[in-house]
C-alpha cells in the first residue's frame, strides 16, 4: 500500500513517461502494485460500505481551515466531538489527512515539494560561511566551529573559536581563508547579527571595513532561505557525521589539528561529478570524476593581505593557584596574591603580545605570545621573583603545635571575663596554707576529745 505522497509521485512520474518498472525501482515497490495504482485499482484499500463518519463535518472543517490553516487537529477534534463526531482522535486525524482538507501554505512549506535546480557557481566566485556549535565538547563547554566552503569545488575548511562574537568571527574567517589559500570575491552569509543588521539586508557598520580589508563583497541570504547556501550546509552535515561524532581529542588545540587533517584528507578526497552530469556513461564505463581537491586547486582566488584584520580578541580567564591565567593552550603569569580573580585577556590580531587587564581595567602585564597549544608557562622575571618570595615567606622551621596540650584561659582572658560577668566571672582561688591550718586545728580538737 502506497502512502499519499508516493501515490502523487507515481502519477507524476507516469506523466513524464516513466515505465512501471522504473517507477517501482524508484519508490522501492513492485511494478504490479504501481500498475494497479495507476489503473485505479488501489490494492490494499478496502472499499467502504458504510457512510463516511467525517462527511457531515467536512463543510465545518473547511470553514475552520479557511479561518486558520495551521489550527491544531486536536483542537478541531474537540470541536467536532461536541458536534457529534463519534470516532477517536487517531481516526479523525487520519481522515482529515486522507481527505486533504488542510490547505497548503506556501510561506511555511519552504522548498518542500518544489522543483529544484543547482545554482551555477563559477570557480573562485563565492565562499559560503556558517557556524555550527556542539555542546558538551570533550574539553568542556561549547565548541563553536566556523566553516567556509567553496561551492564550485566543494572544498571546506573549519576553525574552532572561543565564541561567536564579531572579533572571534573575524579571526576565524582569516584563519579559514589562509587555509584555503585566498578569498573569493563574494562572501555568502546567512543573516548572522555580527555581519548583517537584524531584519535588514544591510551589512553591519563594524563589519564593512573587514570586507573592504579583504576586498570582498558580503552577500546575505534571502530571508528564510538558508538553502541558498546549501554547499556549506552540506559541509556542516558532513563534518558533524564524519568528524565530530568520532572525535577523540581532549583539548581544543588537538581538535583543531584533527579538523585540519580531516578536511585536507577525507574532505578533499571526495569525488565531485561535473556540473550537469548525473549519470554514468551509457557504455557502462566508469567515469573519471575529479576530486574536491583537484577542482579546488584550479580555483582562482584573490590574494590575502599580509596579516589579519586588526581587531582585538577579548577573553576572560580566572587566576589559578600558580598566579597564572590560561590562554589558547598556554599559561601567562600575573602578580601573586590574585588567586581566583577574573582577568581580561586582550590580543590585537596581527601582533605577538597579550595584555592582561584586571577587573577594574588596570593593565597588569604584557606578555609575548607563545605558540598556540604549546603548553608553555610564560612568566616574567619580576613575577617569578615575587611569587618565589611569597611562597618562601610562608615556610617555617618551628615545630607543629601540640594539639593535646592543656592550655587554660590566661590572666588576660580571665580579666576580660570578670569585666563581663562581675564577681560571678572571677576564678575561685584556694589558700593552701590557710587550708592546712584549718586541718591542723581540726585534728587537735579531735585528739583532745
Amino acid at each position: 500500500m502506497l502512502t499519499q505522497g508516493e501515490d502523487v509521485e507515481v502519477h507524476a512520474l507516469k506523466k513524464r513517461g516513466w515505465s512501471y518498472a522504473a517507477i517501482g525501482r524508484h519508490i522501492d515497490c513492485d511494478w504490479r502494485t504501481v500498475k494497479a495504482y495507476l489503473e485505479g485499482h488501489h490494492p490494499g484499500i478496502r472499499r467502504r460500505t458504510e457512510p463516511d463518519p467525517l462527511e457531515p463535518f467536512v463543510p465545518y472543517l473547511t470553514a475552520r481551515f479557511a479561518d486558520d490553516a495551521h489550527v491544531w487537529a486536536s483542537a478541531l477534534f474537540d470541536e467536532v466531538r461536541g458536534l457529534g463526531y463519534a470516532l477517536s482522535y487517531p481516526s479523525f486525524a487520519r481522515q482529515v489527512r486522507t481527505a486533504g482538507l488542510r490547505p497548503h501554505c506556501e510561506a511555511c512549506s519552504g522548498v518542500v515539494g518544489r522543483d529544484t535546480i543547482d545554482i551555477p557557481h563559477p570557480p573562485g566566485e563565492e565562499i559560503q560561511w556558517d557556524w555550527f556549535e556542539r555542546r558538551r565538547s570533550p574539553w568542556g563547554g561549547v565548541a563553536y566551529v566556523l566553516l567556509g566552503t567553496l561551492p564550485h569545488s566543494g572544498r571546506s575548511r573549519g576553525v574552532i573559536a572561543s565564541s561567536m562574537e564579531q572579533a572571534h568571527l573575524i579571526e576565524a574567517m582569516d584563519a579559514v581563508l589562509r587555509r584555503l589559500g585566498g578569498t573569493p570575491r563574494h562572501w555568502r552569509v546567512d543573516r548572522m547579527a555580527t555581519v548583517i543588521v537584524p531584519g535588514t539586508a544591510d551589512v553591519q557598520a563594524s563589519f564593512a571595513p573587514v570586507a573592504k580589508f579583504y576586498g570582498a563583497i558580503v552577500v546575505p541570504c534571502p530571508p528564510r532561505r538558508g538553502n541558498r547556501k546549501g554547499s556549506v550546509e552540506a559541509g556542516v552535515r558532513f563534518a558533524t557525521g564524519r568528524w565530530w561524532r568520532t572525535l577523540s581529542a581532549e583539548t581544543e588545540e588537538a581538535a583543531q589539528v584533527s579538523l585540519d587533517r580531516f578536511w585536507s584528507t577525507t574532505g578533499d578526497a571526495r569525488l565531485r561529478s561535473p556540473r550537469g552530469v548525473t549519470e554514468p556513461p551509457s557504455d557502462g564505463s566508469r567515469p573519471r570524476w575529479p576530486s574536491v581537491g583537484e577542482l579546488a586547486e584550479k580555483e582562482p582566488l584573490l590574494a590575502l593581505p599580509a596579516g589579519p584584520y586588526p581587531t582585538t580578541i577579548c577573553v576572560e580567564a580566572p587566576v589559578d593557584h600558580q598566579a597564572s591565567v590560561a590562554f589558547r593552550g598556554n599559561r601567562y603569569s600575573v602578580p601573586p596574591g590574585l588567586s581566583g580573580a577574573v582577568m581580561t585577556l586582550r590580543q590585537r590580531l596581527g601582533t605577538t603580545t597579550l595584555d592582561v587587564v584586571s577587573a577594574s581595567g588596570v593593565l597588569l602585564v604584557t606578555h609575548q605570545l607563545a605558540p598556540r597549544g604549546a603548553g608553555a608557562m610564560v612568566r616574567t622575571p619580576a613575577h617569578r621573583a615575587a611569587l618565589e618570595k611569597a611562597v618562601l615567606s610562608q615556610f617555617t622551621t618551628a615545630r607543629p603545635c601540640d594539639r593535646k596540650e592543656n592550655r587554660p584561659p590566661g590572666a588576660a582572658a580571665l580579666a576580660e571575663r570578670a569585666k563581663l560577668m562581675g564577681q560571678a566571672g572571677t576564678e575561685p582561688s584556694v589558700d593552701l596554707e590557710a587550708m592546712a591550718e584549718i586541718v591542723r586545728l581540726a585534728g587537735c580538737k579531735e585528739a583532745s576529745a
